[in-house]
């Protein structure tokens, strides 16, 4: 709350200057405008440093991308920098500093246009908020406290599925890293194990019940059963560990944190950042082992072209 907190008030402090016509914005050496709000900490950004910062990008007044809310964003420092890019301001930081940066998008497709993704359009303008969080001086600092939120935000999450069980009075089992799957039909024979080969169907639905994908309903155009090699890490961890408590014709429902399905990045526009997911499945098949794919004969009139002699 006090990240959001903060994001507000440098967006207000920043409106409020725009308004009077009194900006006291900087100009990096290569034309990105940006102006900062110093915190009260004294511990600077180096290059070869890891920082860790929440970010917010809107474009047109709409907002394009937000880190706020969610986990933050960790990226290392590099010694050089872009032109018209953040990387100009990254060491003119401390931690506890704001910054609001400003791009023309003219500038970006005037630069390179063949580089400009289709729905960024001419006269766009680009304002970035930038909330510095924290300074790494290595790598394995910086991913040691990106693993301590991530575990924390996954402890959160679970309970936020413990408390949807309860509440729908959902009799669910815990799988190991904390998704869990309800049992309708438990299904017959051997329970699925790591390195099966399992065939599925399944309809994965968002917390509201709104569908994001299915192989049983044509409108996602892949409508046929699916298979993979469970407990390898095929599937997002969540659905990985939740389909070995099924046996073969088994039937139930999974409920995933989003740390255990997709995250920050969920590929389509479907899922949200962060979301957690349900999925109805359904584990048709079983066997022992992914099957042998067959040798691709020779292309023919190329069976009998000799080798090369080697040099």
């Amino acid at each position: 709350m006090n990240t959001i907190k903060n994001l507000l008030l440098l967006i207000f402090a920043g409106a409020i200057l725009v308004s009077c016509g009194k900006t006291s914005y900087r100009k990096t050496p290569g034309g990105m405008a940006y102006q900062i709000f110093p915190g009260k900490d004294t511990q600077r950004v180096y290059a070869g440093n890891f920082v860790k910062l929440h970010l917010t990008q809107k474009i047109k007044d709409s907002v394009y991308f937000s880190s706020n809310g969610n986990l933050p964003i960790y990226i290392p420092i590099n010694a050089t920098t872009q032109p018209y890019d953040l990387s100009e301001v990254w060491t003119s930081l401390k931690v506890g500093d704001s910054m609001v940066a400003t791009q023309m998008m003219d500038t970006f497709i005037k630069r390179s246009p063949q580089n400009i993704p289709p729905q960024f359009k001419k006269g766009d303008k680009i304002i970035t908020y930038v909330k510095i969080l924290g300074v790494f001086t290595s790598d394995s600092a910086a991913k040691a406290d990106e693993e301590k939120g991530k575990n924390e935000w996954l402890a959160g999450e679970i309970k936020t599925v413990e408390k949807y069980l309860a509440d729908k009075k959902i009799t669910a089992q815990k799988t190991p890293s904390g998704a869990f799957i309800e049992i309708t039909n438990p299904g017959t024979g051997n329970t699925a194990v790591s390195g099966n080969y399992v065939t599925v169907n399944y309809t994965g639905t968002s917390w509201s019940g709104k569908r994001f994908d299915s192989n049983t309903d044509t409108a996602f155009h892949h409508a046929e059963p699916y298979s993979f090699v469970a407990g390898v890490g095929q599937m997002s961890k969540g659905f990985d560990e939740a389909i070995l408590f099924l046996k073969k014709g088994g039937k139930g429902k999974m409920y995933i944190p989003s740390l255990l399905a997709y995250g920050a990045q969920p590929g389509t526009p479907l899922i949200k950042p962060y979301e957690n997911l349900m999925f109805d499945i359904e584990l048709v098949d079983i066997k022992d082992k992914a099957p042998v794919q067959p040798t691709m004969p020779p292309t023919p009139g190329q069976q009998n072209i000799p080798q090369q002699p080697q040099q």
